[in-house]
């Protein structure tokens, strides 16, 4: 068995140092999950993503946080496209499908761009949980409050709420949900959905999840997968643009496709690694199925961010503008 290949990426970005990184393990094998789980504590990412490059596509995908398996991840799958494509493991110009715990996901390249074929999670209005705003330090009654599968999704008045946020995350990890959508229209709406200038995008985020042990994540693939359907609905077009107000930052293109949506990105690669150690003996496979079995433990699906409590210690990332500077 070959070593593993191991990358860092920066996803939702085109320039280094922002967006949302991931680690990126490509394996001629499938390796057990007790080892996938160690290395993903080790280099202790948000998320570490694993692809046995193996025989025909579609090619099976695992992603890691620190303490737990996930079962979707936005920036760790756009990095593991990136980087299949970036080392000729696939033709440039051709599609990669993955096999995860969130059934078959697809990548494909689009312009420099990469598309993401997620299944849509859309929120359903609810009552506001008695202490949330008080949390979340907003003082104003939001727009809409309601709740995906996996988040709390809210609207609130204007751009300037949104990025001025400054939660009591100790309170807000009491709150049932994986983590916490704020969001609203931009002040600088784009015209096209599509352009990415630093000035136009559609709407802005931000999303909060230090029930999972992160308190802020840069750039969340998977939480644009609720705020299409929201946003889409509210201004009447299918693809639409948006950016998320991190310190690091994001843009990320969303299109509505029937019950999915098509999440888009850039990725960078930051560095690419020598394993030092010989990788754990691969484990067999399930009978008939092309995941492993697993030896790790899974979560529910969690944002680009840490596993579950309790949390680790602050990763050390010191946060920049995404790739066009917004003010």
């Amino acid at each position: 068995m070959a070593q593993p290949a191991v990358s860092f990426v920066d996803a939702f970005t085109g320039r280094p140092f922002r967006g949302n990184p991931a680690g990126v393990c490509v394996s001629d094998v499938a390796l057990s999950g007790r080892w996938m789980q160690s290395f993903a504590a080790e280099i202790n990412l948000s998320e570490t993503a694993f692809v046995v490059r193996e025989g025909d596509q579609p090619f099976p995908l695992r992603w890691f946080t620190p303490t737990a398996e996930v079962e979707l991840c936005g920036h760790a799958t756009l990095a593991s496209a990136h980087i299949l494509w970036e080392s000729d493991a696939v033709a440039r110009d051709l599609p990669i499908r993955f096999s995860t715990l969130s059934g078959i996901l697809t990548a494909a390249p689009s312009d420099g761009w990469i598309d993401l074929d997620f299944p849509a999670v859309p929120a359903n209005r609810e009552e506001l949980p008695p202490g949330l705003l008080e949390a979340l330090r907003l003082t104003d009654t939001p727009l809409f409050f309601g709740r995906t599968r996996f988040d709390y999704l809210i609207e609130v008045a204007d751009e300037q709420t949104v990025r001025g946020l400054s939660p009591d995350f100790e309170r807000l990890r009491d709150f049932p949900a994986r983590g916490t959508i704020v969001t609203s229209r931009s002040d600088r709406p784009a015209e096209d959905g599509r352009s990415a200038d630093s000035q136009r995008y559609d709407f802005v985020s931000r999303f909060f999840a230090p029930q999972e042990g992160v308190n802020e994540d840069p750039v969340t693939g998977s939480a644009h997968a609720s705020l299409l359907p929201y946003w889409s609905a509210k201004l009447g077009r299918l693809e639409l643009l948006g950016y998320q107000a991190s310190a690091r930052g994001g843009f990320v293109r969303v299109r509505a496709a029937g019950d999915r949506v098509i999440i888009s990105g850039q990725a960078v690669t930051t560095m690419r690694a020598e394993l030092a150690i010989p990788a754990e003996e691969p484990i067999r496979r399930s009978p008939g199925g092309s995941q492993p079995i697993s030896t790790g433990r899974t979560s529910h699906v969690q944002p680009e961010g840490h596993g579950p409590r309790p949390p680790l210690p602050p990763i050390p990332r010191r946060f920049g503008a995404c790739e066009n500077e917004v003010a």
